[in-house]
């Protein structure tokens, strides 16, 4: 399992990695080639106190709404500035050097990397989660992988 957390700020192409059963396996960033705005991508993206909208908020105060539309128009400002994007992570599996896993098979796109948060911490610790979802499915393909070539 991947126990270190991909950085604080990453950019396309940084790894984790970690050794298990016999293998080396990464966990590698990718930009998302979606190129759509986070409005676009996300229903609801804007707060709106109309329970007709994807947005709504419930019934709160236009103090409240403000409160979240602030919010929002920051998110979406920090992506305008590139200052995060949608990401994929993949992982793969190498045995002595050598790759034997698909560098796509395993990964999961659309993922808010460098997301702007008001949180303390770590922005970006989901990546290490979703790596470590893959990790019995990145070896199973390389024992797989393996187990072909010898009986070729």
């Amino acid at each position: 399992m991947f126990t270190k957390d991909f950085d604080r700020y990453v950019c396309e192409g940084d790894t984790i990695t970690c050794h298990v059963d016999g293998f080396d396996l990464t966990a590698r960033i990718y930009r998302d080639d979606c190129s759509d705005r986070p409005d676009e991508r996300q229903d609801g993206f804007w707060p709106s106190l109309d329970p007709q909208s994807a947005g709504y908020i419930g019934p709160k105060s236009q103090r409240t709404l403000d409160r979240h539309m602030a919010r929002a128009k920051a998110v979406m400002n920090a992506w305008l500035n590139d200052e995060w994007f949608y990401c994929g992570v993949a992982v793969t599996a190498e045995k002595n050097g050598i790759t034997v896993t698909d560098e796509f098979s395993n990964a999961l796109w659309g993922i808010e990397c460098n997301y702007p948060t008001t949180r303390k911490g770590n922005p970006n610790t989901y990546l290490r989660e979703v790596a470590n979802e893959y990790v019995s499915e990145v070896l199973a393909e390389a024992h797989a992988n393996i187990a072909s070539l010898v009986d070729a």
